[in-house]
């Protein structure tokens, strides 16, 4: 969270946000997935097609998220565009931990759960030197923001009751 003395960073209006978003997930639907995705590169976080099982009606969800790499991991934040509720991809994913991304370079799936302690500090630190406004954005929000992190997975686990 922010220091006290800090100044708290500035977000666009809800209305902007949402349209962006609009906009971002339109793009990626016309040109089906040509733009709209791309891999981190450098201190440049990435975009990914996260897509959850809806833990009310049991239907496919997908949105559009930053993440950056942490080893085989991908790393997003729950953010909601800075605003206060937790974003439904996130509940989601809490409720049935397994899921599918679409990255640029191809699809994936995954198991998410919430950086705990040393991790978190330290994911939230690597966010921190892509974004030096992060904490003044974190403090807009009234809990905080969780590091979900999305690990590789397989439906052919030991113990995922397939195969």
């Amino acid at each position: 969270m922010a220091d006290k003395g800090e100044q708290r960073a500035r977000v666009p209006p809800r209305w902007f946000v949402r349209l962006a978003w609009y906009i971002h997930r339109g793009l990626y639907r016309v040109t089906r997935g040509r733009i709209g995705l791309w891999l981190p590169r450098g201190n440049r976080w990435g975009t990914m097609r996260l897509t959850t099982t809806g833990r009310r009606t049991g239907q496919q969800r997908s949105v559009i998220l930053g993440y950056i790499e942490d080893g085989p991991n991908l790393v997003t934040m729950a953010m909601n565009g800075w605003a206060d509720a937790e974003p439904a991809w996130w509940l989601n994913l809490q409720a049935l931990p397994t899921a599918s991304v679409g990255l640029a370079n191809g699809p994936r799936l995954v198991r998410g759960r919430a950086a705990q302690g040393d991790e978190r500090s330290r994911l939230w630190a690597r966010w921190r030197e892509i974004d030096t406004k992060l904490d003044g954005y974190a403090a807009l929000r009234s809990g905080e923001t969780a590091i979900v992190i999305l690990e590789p997975w397989s439906d052919r686990s030991p113990g995922s009751g397939s195969g």
